[in-house]
């Protein structure tokens, strides 16, 4: 819950929580959920000095308790990190001068982090030329994410306002992102999930419904019902780390090639469906799972924009063993599937 600043070092912008929850993360962790900032930049910020926990200086190591007020003092931005570009190919969708829409492929990286400094979207981006808004810690011009094997389509922002405007929209659930995902088992037609979720407390890579987590909430439909798995239309309402695949994981219905939250895969079948389940996981290169659909209103010209990726390639002959049936390996299963109505 926000509540009003302390009147010092009204130069800079300030950010102030109040925590409402028994418990949650380390100072650091917080704050790097809570402003979407990379973990290193918040402990950066804690060093500075910038980061006051009851009016006084803490570490990045305190755990926060309920009641506790963190003044967050965020610096004028510094120059954009310079990156190296890297040229490929990218699959633009829309495009104009405050931002882009591309189809993301999986395997490729947003923005760079331990492993892949150089080899992301964003030095693709440099490359091509396209400026990008500062953003913030490291990540320039990225509005939202997607996980490295989920493909779809991705949000750029070219101008610092654009960007602003993005990210208050993404925050007042007026940017409509919808996926397309193989699951196990099978849904009742239409599932709201409502379960927060934060970082596992055993395991720093990945997240998990805990009652002391964030807020999340996701839409689910069911498209269509095969043997052993189903298509599934799946709306976000928040914006969480992962939230798809946990939420999906935490209903008992993992997304299909899902190697973090799978449960297990095809192992969780039993009997012919085994056999089945076998056959869709071989037919599965990566986690099932697509970006289909954006739908928000231009920042600048507030035209409002529908764009859609159909299902990817990678993806078609998993869906086509789901459904037992070949015809589906076709470039335009989803509109013929009527997942866009």
């Amino acid at each position: 819950m926000p509540v009003p600043p302390r009147p010092d070092r009204l130069s800079e912008p300030t950010r102030t929580f109040s925590i409402c929850v028994c418990t949650t993360e380390r100072l650091d962790r917080f704050l790097a959920d809570q402003l979407a900032f990379s973990r290193t930049h918040a402990a950066r910020l804690v060093a500075a000095g910038t980061v006051r926990v009851n009016h006084e200086p803490a570490r990045a190591a305190r755990q926060l308790q309920h009641g506790d007020i963190v003044a967050v003092t965020i610096p004028e931005s510094p120059p954009p990190q310079e990156l190296a570009p890297r040229p490929r190919s990218l699959d633009i969708v829309y495009e104009n001068g405050a931002l882009l829409v591309l189809d993301k492929p999986a395997g490729l990286v947003v923005h760079p982090a331990p492993g892949h400094w150089d080899d992301t979207l964003l030095n693709a981006l440099v490359a091509r030329g396209t400026p990008l808004s500062v953003g913030g810690s490291g990540r320039p011009g990225i509005v939202h994410r997607l996980d490295k094997d989920t493909s779809g389509l991705l949000i750029v922002a070219k101008t610092d306002a654009a960007h602003r405007s993005l990210a208050r929209a993404l925050a007042r659930r007026k940017v409509e992102r919808t996926y397309a995902a193989l699951i196990w088992g099978h849904i009742k037609g239409s599932v709201e999930i409502d379960a927060p979720i934060a970082r596992h407390p055993k395991d720093r890579k990945r997240m998990a419904v805990l009652a002391t987590g964030r807020s999340a909430v996701t839409q689910v439909d069911r498209i269509g019902r095969f043997g052993a798995c189903d298509l599934v239309r799946v709306r976000l309402l928040t914006g969480r780390t992962h939230q798809i695949r946990v939420h999906l994981a935490h209903v008992g219905h993992p997304v299909v090639g899902d190697p973090t939250y799978g449960g297990g895969g095809a192992r969780r079948l039993s009997g012919p469906q085994r056999r089945e389940a076998a056959a869709i996981e071989r037919a599965a290169p990566r986690q099932a799972l697509h970006a289909a659909r954006l739908r928000f209103d231009h920042p600048a010209t507030g035209e409002a924009l529908d764009l859609r990726s159909e299902w990817p390639r990678d993806l078609r002959a998993a869906l086509s063993a789901a459904a037992g049936d070949h015809t589906l390996d076709r470039e335009n299963s989803l509109q013929y599937l009527e997942f866009f109505e």
